[in-house]
């Protein structure tokens, strides 16, 4: 739970340390969580296909996808139904804020692919998704731009027990009429600049004076090196995560330059934004 008291006054000191104009936020899992998006990894992230059932982690993958293409989409699209049943939380919202105040001064690097951060408002120019976009597909072979699925609005979103229809799946084809894969970087894969922004993320982290991480475990690549990037270059490091980690231990090892904010999103997001936008109010 937020502490109004010596929490705030010490991410008031930490944010009068160097008055940052240049703060770039990286959001995990913690971010969507709070909207209701799981994260998959548990119980309800398996997939049944005939009589084997597969992790994630065995989906997710550009080997599945050539093994098995039309299960492999039809669990991306369960996924996107769930995906856009959520709506974003305060915690999106005061990011979009805080984009429209700081304007290039502001980068987001997000980790997550069901797009809440570009619905609450934030632009896809300043807005890294680092591991794509579960609401874009691509044609894989020559890397074209990720264009939006086109499901028709009239078509129900796919539920969990509902077949891939034919109808469907022919929808899933570029305008030359060749396959497409989900806009996601999967695990046998690399970042990447062009598709993924990769390079960018860690250019906007060795420039900011304030860099943010919520809600992330640190196990995906981009996020921490970016971390590291802005500390090596003199930024201060701003935790937000109920539970401990390596972001939390490295907040602790800067000193004064680091703090962790023990709590969720929608905790302390909207008063850090209150704060970034409007310096004088916690002078």
């Amino acid at each position: 739970m937020m502490d109004d008291t010596s929490d705030l006054r010490a991410l008031d000191a930490l944010l009068a340390r160097n008055s940052p104009e240049r703060v770039v936020v990286v959001t995990g899992a913690g971010m969507s969580a709070q909207s209701g998006i799981p994260t998959f990894r548990g119980k309800d992230g398996y997939w049944t296909v005939g009589a084997k059932e597969y992790h994630p982690q065995e989906l997710a993958t550009l080997a599945a996808y050539r093994k098995l293409p039309r299960e492999v989409w039809h669990w991306y699209l369960y996924r996107r139904t769930v995906c856009r049943a959520a709506a974003p939380n305060p915690a999106h919202f005061a990011l979009a804020e805080l984009e429209t105040k700081l304007g290039d001064g502001f980068t987001l690097i997000s980790q997550n692919v069901d797009g809440l951060h570009l619905i609450a408002g934030n632009s896809q120019a300043r807005t890294l998704e680092v591991h794509g976009n579960i609401d874009f597909m691509r044609v894989h072979e020559d890397g074209s731009n990720a264009k939006p699925i086109p499901i028709p609005a009239a078509m129900p979103m796919l539920g969990k027990q509902d077949p891939l229809t034919d109808e469907l799946w022919a929808l899933l084809r570029d305008e030359k009429g060749r396959p497409t894969r989900p806009h996601i970087l999967w695990f046998d894969e690399r970042y990447d600049e062009r598709l993924y922004r990769a390079e960018s993320a860690l250019a906007a982290a060795s420039a900011c004076e304030l860099i943010v991480v919520i809600g992330t475990s640190g196990a995906a690549a981009i996020p921490w090196h970016a971390s590291a990037e802005a500390i090596r270059h003199g930024a201060s490091l701003l935790v937000i995560d109920p539970d401990s980690g390596p972001f939390s231990d490295q907040a602790r090892d800067l000193g004064s330059r680091g703090l962790w904010l023990k709590g969720g999103a929608v905790e302390w997001v909207p008063a850090l934004v209150e704060r970034l936008a409007n310096p004088r109010s916690s002078s």
